[in-house]
């Protein structure tokens, strides 16, 4: 039988910018780049798509806390 399985590659990359969206642009040309250059993941892994968020380092711990503070209310 021929199955075909979803899959997620997750990483994390620190990325020399002026603002999130130019670090963002940064890692999105690269790993473009990359994934068009390698014919296993064209064609054997069918790669279709790449999507990221950037954020400094340490605010997505605060967020959790903010959002913990926000339950106890």
């Amino acid at each position: 039988m021929m199955y075909k399985v979803h899959w997620i590659i997750d990483g994390i990359a620190e990325i020399e910018a002026s603002t999130k969206e130019e670090a963002e642009k940064k890692l999105q040309e690269t790993l473009e780049e990359y994934v068009k250059n390698s014919d296993e993941l064209m064609n054997k892994f069918v790669a279709k798509s790449i999507q990221g968020t950037a954020y400094l380092e340490g605010e997505e711990d605060k967020t959790k806390e903010d959002n913990s503070d926000k339950k106890k209310d």
